[in-house]
């Protein structure tokens, strides 16, 4: 589950390109953060300076001057009550009340906003030039002290017209100028203590301000350096866990690849599959062909020790059933030197199993496959071939097996037509193409094997097994006629006077009478039944599960059928005579060999007996103590 989830956040089962397009979006999601968090730290920033700046500080400033103003004014009050010449209270009254003025404008400022220059009015010089914005804390606070202000030049107008009076008895303590002072003292103070806390206000937006922005920056800090970190972690994650599935199959490809040249093949092994995108899909479409390859590998291994053909024929069909799922198929061996064909696999056909024309199997030269040697599809062209059966509504698939550069053998399958709609192609068809391939080589050899044994075993004039073949099958001859409890029947045939025939017409008419005498002796026994050339002119037919006494029967229809036969020769016809000698096994000796030496003697007493006679053993006929 963790790793499903590993892999869902990190994009590993998307494609490439969508891989790389969410890494490319991710690295640009994170620098869009950064940079928001930047311009939203400089907009907060620069709103706080800028507050700063164009509100607090200018509020500050005025404040200030306001302040100091009020507080000369009462530096000038001080000094109304010790001078003592009109003129001098006069210019004292005159200059506080355009301290005053200067007053009202700083707070006309406060609340609407503008230029206000600041003049020392003791020597009249400009002192500076301020630009104020309004502020709801600046209209209060003007709004409070206008009152006072206003009371201020009131009492300062009440002084001058006090001392302009010049009455003695304002100059004494306690008289009238000395309470208007006083009163107007208590007001200026009531102004300054008003202006004092407003600047105290102001110094603390200032502060607080101030703070905000070295909060702003501190918190930007954090937060751009928590981004980065996780942006870089996340990277580096995303980075190491796209390049491990990207870089480790890949290795493991060309490790695979690079391994027979250093001698360390393993087939067998598989590579992760750590994704579900293209490279997921290249290792897993590697592991598959490196388990195809392993197959059809150990396929050829195991076929090469196969002891027959007809194994590897069973092998090959199986693994097209089992493996493939290809159930209608038949695998025919092709013999060019008869012309004809036969079904290999399945073992069992009925007439109905077999997809063509049976006139097939007896001249191959009819197979389309056989005579082009190249793979044949109705698929591609309906009714491409004559000899398959119009009666079956199948597509067939005809593949060469080309052994020795002929057409060894032809594997015929049967699918669906709907598995070829719209141009598809059957991808069993492609392997089934491959295990065939490795198998002709093994086929080739083996029939190769064949023939050579056969060469070995089969007499070259007349086809008929040899004495080799006797020897070889004994055994295995004999435990299955004793295992069944039946007889063999055997009988020694020898060609009367041949010898003459050799002298008369020549060796070549001697070698086509054994060729026609071979064909006799074939036409008068079973299937099932044995012919031996067992030496010259001298044949030996075994009769193989069979009654006991049934053997003399064969024999005599050999005679006659041999006797009623014309051999022809360049100046007419020839007649040839057997003489048959006759055992029975187990019945005259549970010894195999004594009893082909049994009706050796039987064979010689019917020579004795004139010739063209047939003759059964009996023990009479048997004077030795010994075999």
């Amino acid at each position: 589950m963790i790793k499903k989830l590993i892999n869902f956040i990190t994009f590993v089962d998307l494609p490439i390109r969508k891989k790389f397009l969410l890494f490319f979006l991710g690295v640009l999601f994170w620098f869009a953060v950064m940079f928001l968090t930047s311009v939203l730290t400089n907009v907060t920033i620069n709103n706080r300076t800028g507050r700063i700046a164009v509100q607090v500080m200018p509020l500050d400033r005025i404040s200030g001057k306001i302040t100091r103003k009020l507080q000369r004014m009462s530096i000038d009050a001080a000094g109304m009550q010790a001078v003592s010449g009109i003129a001098e209270f006069n210019e004292k009254i005159g200059i506080s009340r355009t301290r005053l003025m200067d007053i009202r404008s700083f707070l006309s400022a406060l609340e609407l906003g503008g230029q206000v220059y600041d003049i020392d009015r003791d020597s009249n010089k400009l002192i500076e030039r301020l630009t104020v914005t309004p502020v709801a804390a600046a209209e209060k606070f003007s709004n409070d002290l206008l009152p006072l202000i206003d009371a201020l030049d009131t009492e300062l107008a009440g002084l001058a017209d006090l001392k302009f009076s010049g009455s003695n008895s304002m100059q004494q303590d306690g008289g009238p100028l000395a309470d208007k002072i006083l009163n107007y003292r208590q007001t200026l103070s009531s102004a300054t203590a008003l202006s004092e806390s407003f600047s105290t206000r102001t110094a603390k937006m200032f502060a607080a301000d101030l703070k905000a922005v070295r909060e702003t920056a501190r918190l930007s800090f954090y937060i751009q350096g928590g981004v980065l970190l996780t942006a870089s972690l996340l990277l580096l994650f995303f980075t190491v866990s796209i390049s491990r599935s990207i870089a480790g199959p890949v290795k493991s490809i060309i490790r695979q690849i690079r391994s027979p040249g250093g001698g360390e093949v393993d087939l067998s092994r598989k590579i992760t599959v750590r994704s579900k995108d293209e490279i997921g899909a290249l290792s897993e479409g590697f592991n598959h062909l490196m388990e195809e390859i392993h197959d059809m590998a150990t396929f050829k291994k195991v076929i090469e020790e196969d002891d027959s053909l007809d194994d590897v024929y069973s092998r090959l069909g199986r693994v097209f059933s089992d493996n493939l799922g290809l159930d209608k198929f038949i695998i025919y061996e092709v013999s060019n030197s008869r012309n004809k064909m036969k079904p290999v696999y399945p073992v069992i056909l009925d007439e109905k199993d077999i997809f063509c024309s049976e006139e097939v199997l007896h001249n191959s030269e009819l197979c389309k496959v056989k005579k082009t040697g190249h793979t044949i599809s109705s698929a591609t062209y309906p009714g491409i071939c004559k000899q398959f059966r119009p009666d079956i509504e199948k597509v067939h698939i005809c593949m060469p097996m080309i052994i020795g550069g002929k057409t060894g053998g032809v594997v015929q399958f049967l699918l669906d037509r709907e598995n070829f709609k719209a141009g598809g192609k059957d991808g069993r068809l492609f392997r089934a193409g491959q295990y065939i391939k490795e198998s002709l080589s093994v086929i080739e050899a083996k029939r190769l094997m064949n023939t050579l044994r056969e060469s070995a075993l089969k007499d070259s004039l007349t086809g008929l097994y040899n004495r080799r073949f006797l020897q070889e099958y004994t055994e295995t001859l004999i435990a299955g006629v004793l295992r069944r409890e039946k007889t063999v029947g055997l009988i020694m045939c020898d060609l009367d006077f041949f010898k003459q025939v050799n002298d008369l017409y020549g060796h070549s008419i001697g070698d086509m009478v054994l060729k026609e005498t071979s064909d006799v002796l074939r036409k008068c026994i079973r299937t099932a039944d044995l012919v031996i050339r067992f030496g010259g002119e001298e044949f030996l037919v075994l009769m193989l599960d069979i009654n006991e006494g049934e053997t003399i029967n064969v024999a005599e229809k050999i005679r006659e059928t041999m006797e009623n036969t014309r051999i022809k020769v360049s100046d007419g016809t020839i007649k040839k005579t057997v003489s048959l000698g006759i055992s029975e096994f187990p019945a005259d000796t549970e010894s195999f060999w004594q009893a082909i030496k049994f009706a050796d003697v039987a064979l010689y007493k019917a020579k004795e007996a004139g010739r063209n006679k047939v003759v059964r053993f009996n023990r009479e006929m048997w004077t030795e103590n010994r075999f």
